[in-house]
């Protein structure tokens, strides 16, 4: 090893004293957003009871994703201007109000606001803070730093849908999300100063500065309404529901073109391919996992702190499969890694569907629901680092918002189709409405197997 390569990659990796504070930052940003995430999936059925909101249960979900689309493009167009530094602050502050806003609603429209909010910090953060590991940690690193970012769902994994409903059947879910607001500011803090020495974005001598995109971003924002339209469905006319979701699929797939890679929707070969897949899994992932803890509730009798179960599994086979993709490295080719992956999300949507159609015992969801979070685990973190691996620098914001304006936007629809036919099946009074949310999943993931050879071209 050079000296200059010593200097890149010093002892210790990510944990090393030149990256430390900034490591085990981010990392706590990502484990507070997983809290939250898993937090509003387990206590959601008791805030939708309480609220009055069941027809809005999917809305819930699909809001911060909608406005998280308007964030990341606007995080990723920011950060390739400026550098990573005032886009984190600037989102991190709008997750907080977002989390304030939940915390006190008194009814599901405030909450509905709220979740919109801290869906645009959230999705401006996650590329702020991918931009920032680009800028820097070394490639050698990138890996191991990604496989961390997945690892930080293992304590909210663990502790997480348990504490939220602990405090849910105690405290009130008020204090579910207040939570989370007050442990998010240490963990800004410690990320802050290394954020601090993250050089801006200066153009070569002979180049513009980026420009801000305005249409991509007004792109956004008809992608998010589209999005919330296909959400309302549920509530509205048949005859009308099917006007709007003609409507909205049409402005959704014209303002996602300009969102995402040239060639995303034909799967074209390496990045267009990559960010596809990642929101066709995020969608069969998601779209199973919200309606979980609701069938293990209203099926079978589970407890709000119960329930969580299922979820807490989940999250520790996550965070265990991706610590030991970190460990293995490029022993385990990429596009085998993929696959294995979207296999064991396979399985794992293929047993949620099969649990309330058969009424099995709830032991075998838990179980294929572990097998599905390894399943992630093990691909995941691959789309974040072979994104930016054939990435440009000028390249790294834009593919990076647009891992997660797929992972948001493939989501967002599978969850307005899941809500559509659970309301129009019954709701949670009829088990065939929770096995058309499993089955949707299902296919998506299937479809996902199928393209995944798209992913990893030869020769790369």
């Amino acid at each position: 090893m050079s000296t200059t390569e010593a200097v890149d990659v010093p002892r210790g990796g990510v944990l090393s004293a030149r990256y430390r504070l900034a490591t085990l930052g981010m990392v706590a940003l990502i484990g507070i957003a997983a809290f939250e995430s898993l937090a509003v999936t387990t206590v959601m059925p008791t805030i939708a009871r309480e609220l009055d909101g069941e027809t809005l249960y999917s809305l819930a979900f699909a809001s911060p994703l909608a406005s998280g689309v308007v964030g990341m493009v606007v995080a990723g167009n920011w950060a390739d201007r400026s550098g990573p530094r005032v886009v984190v602050t600037a989102s991190m502050i709008a997750f907080a109000v977002g989390l304030a806003v939940v915390g006190t609603a008194p009814d599901m429209v405030v909450l509905l606001l709220g979740r919109l909010v801290q869906g645009l910090g959230s999705g401006a953060v996650i590329v702020g803070l991918y931009v920032m590991v680009s800028r820097l940690y070394p490639p050698p690193l990138h890996p191991s730093i990604f496989a961390g970012f997945a690892a930080a769902w293992v304590v909210p994994g663990l502790v997480g849908p348990v504490i939220a409903g602990a405090v849910t059947e105690t405290l009130g879910w008020h204090w579910v999300f207040l939570g989370a607001l007050v442990a998010a500011v240490p963990a800004f803090a410690m990320v802050l100063p290394s954020l601090r020495r993250v050089p801006p974005t200066v153009p070569a001598e002979g180049e513009a500065r980026v420009a801000w995109s305005v249409g991509r971003i007004a792109w956004s924002v008809g992608a998010a309404l589209a999005v919330l339209a296909l959400n309302l469905v549920g509530e509205l006319p048949v005859w009308a529901g099917a006007v709007v979701v003609v409507g909205a699929v049409a402005v959704l797939g014209v303002a996602l073109r300009p969102l995402l890679p040239a060639g995303t929707f034909r799967a074209a070969p390496g990045v267009p391919a990559l960010v596809l897949l990642r929101g066709l899994v995020g969608a069969a992932f998601l779209g199973s996992d919200v309606y979980l803890p609701y069938m293990l509730s209203a099926e079978y009798g589970f407890s709000t702190t119960a329930s969580g179960i299922t979820l807490t599994l989940g999250a520790v086979a996550w965070a265990a499969s991706s610590w030991l993709q970190g460990r293995l490295g490029d022993r385990v080719p990429q596009l085998a890694g993929i696959r294995v992956g979207i296999a064991l999300v396979v399985v794992g949507t293929a047993s949620a569907a099969a649990t309330p159609l058969w009424h099995l015992p709830p032991t075998v969801v838990i179980v294929g629901w572990s097998l599905a979070g390894a399943g992630m685990g093990f691909m995941y973190p691959r789309f974040s680092v072979l994104v930016l691996r054939w990435s440009g620098d000028d390249e790294k914001g834009f593919n990076s918002s647009s891992l997660t304006i797929a992972d948001s936007s493939g989501s967002a629809v599978a969850l307005a189709v899941t809500g559509a036919a659970f309301v129009q099946l019954g709701g949670a009074e009829q088990p065939a409405a929770f096995v058309a949310c499993f089955v949707v999943a299902l296919a998506v993931a299937v479809l996902a197997l199928g393209v995944s050879g798209r992913g990893v071209p030869r020769g790369r």
